[in-house]
């Protein structure tokens, strides 16, 4: 059964490079009705934190990347890190080496200075240490070669490789020596991430082979870059997952743009997540970079929003209407609401605003509006008293009367509308007043008309 992993390290939140690459690799299992692993790589004690677990579990979960195994944790593991290191170690396919920090940046300073590549000397190699950091013996002569799935063919001389650390002094193992091992032992056939692991491949190939293990395939995407070439970074807009949750984002608007970061079918945008399951390519992944853009994350949520069904917003816009304290009554019909401000709202939080007026009562309007709206109030007293005579409280009546009072005052329809509109919402952002004041109910209107006269 085919199998893929996301393995990030609980150093931070799950950034959006991350939830790409766990994206994919979701999809590419999805694709081949094989298993998706999440695995915590935690072995850097010291800068692995229980938040940053809670971040990448919440915003895994946010994004319904549902995992078949998992989530699986590093530090469960030491024992078996610890079986191959001394296995390798046997088999005088690892040695441990003294040399202290000081040693080893003189070496790098002279080594840089002489233009050469800064890596280990191999001091140690056949000392016959018993103590120390451990490090992998890799192999002095050949070329490590590997067919990645998006990069194509890369190879990589061995004389470019370092004696790789493979055991701190503390004994914790590091990442490239558990990431082979967990790899191998959770059968993952192929290795989907970053392509900032590339030249981590050849020094994992090494070691599978030292070990005798079968090798999985790799596929190494592109980095995102902000808008000026740079690799992207929180002064670009991005932010953890969470955050585009909070900003009022779908998770499967963020997931659609995500997709369409490096790979693309024909000129269509929008995908549903089952077409890009269907669709969905590895090889058809573009070997450049691709450049991140909150505009058109901003274009494909609000295109996402139009589309979704109720039942999927009301379930997204829960968290919203809480975080605002918005409590929900009988009428009106929130479904109804919903659909209406769905061909309106860019994100959710916009909407969760906008569902305010029909929820809640204010006591006040936007001043500098107001100043420019209710100067004359001869309009609203004229729409006041026809609009409580209005026997039926649907938008076409509403709609004929506002014409009626423009016919009978002789005046444009923004001297009427726009003042009705923001009497009825409070902050002017209302569209079209006929449906908002059928939503709102006959009373409300008529009591916020008298207070928009009042103020």
């Amino acid at each position: 059964m085919m199998k893929s992993r996301f393995a990030p390290s609980p150093t931070g939140y799950l950034h959006i490079g991350g939830a790409r690459t766990a994206f994919f690799a979701w999809i590419w299992a999805k694709k081949q009705h094989g298993k998706f692993v999440l695995r915590i790589e935690n072995t850097d004690l010291e800068r692995s934190t229980q938040a940053s677990v809670d971040a990448i579990l919440q915003g895994i979960d946010w994004l319904g990347l549902n995992y078949d195994e998992g989530p699986l944790y590093q530090t469960d593991r030491f024992n078996r890190y610890k079986q191959i290191i001394q296995h390798l170690l046997d088999e005088k396919k690892a040695y441990y080496c003294e040399c202290s920090k000081k040693r080893l940046k003189i070496l790098r300073e002279k080594l840089t200075k002489q233009g050469k590549k800064a890596k280990y000397d191999g001091c140690c190699r056949d000392k016959n240490l018993h103590n120390g950091v451990v490090r992998f013996n890799n192999p002095k002569e050949g070329v490590v070669v590997f067919n990645d799935v998006v990069k194509g063919k890369i190879s990589i001389n061995n004389q470019e490789l370092d004696d790789l650390i493979i055991a701190r002094n503390d004994n914790t193992p590091t990442y490239n020596l558990t990431v082979v091992v967990d790899d191998h032992d959770m059968k993952i056939n192929i290795i989907i991430r970053g392509d900032d692991h590339i030249n981590n491949t050849p020094k994992q190939i090494n070691l599978y082979q030292a070990l005798g293990w079968h090798l999985p395939e790799f596929a190494h995407l592109p980095m995102i870059l902000g808008n000026d070439g740079i690799r992207l970074s929180k002064r670009h807009g991005a932010m953890s997952v969470m955050a585009y949750r909070d900003a009022g984002f779908l998770p499967e608007a963020l997931l659609n743009y995500l997709s369409r970061l490096g790979w693309s079918y024909g000129n269509q945008e929008i995908f549903s997540i089952n077409e890009i399951v269907k669709l969905f390519e590895l090889k058809n992944i573009n070997k450049a970079s691709a450049s991140f853009n909150q505009d058109k994350l901003l274009w494909f949520n609000k295109e996402t929003i139009k589309s979704s069904s109720v039942k999927n917003l009301l379930s997204n816009l829960t968290w919203h209407l809480q975080n605002q304290g918005i409590t929900i009554k009988d009428t009106p019909n929130i479904e109804i609401v919903v659909r209406y401000l769905q061909n309106r709202c860019k994100t959710l939080v916009n909407m969760a605003c906008e569902l305010k007026m029909f929820y809640q009562d204010f006591d006040t309007f936007d001043e500098k509006l107001a100043k420019k709206f209710f100067k004359d109030k001869i309009p609203l007293k004229h729409l006041l008293v026809e609009l409580e005579m209005l026997n039926t409280w649907k938008a076409d009546n509403i709609k004929e009367v506002v014409k009626q009072v423009c016919f009978e005052l002789n005046i444009g329809f923004g001297r009427v509308g726009e003042p009705f509109r923001l009497a009825l919402s409070g902050d002017g952002n209302a569209g079209g007043i006929d449906i908002v004041a059928e939503l709102v109910g006959k009373n409300k209107a008529l009591l916020r008309l008298k207070m928009a006269i009042d103020f």
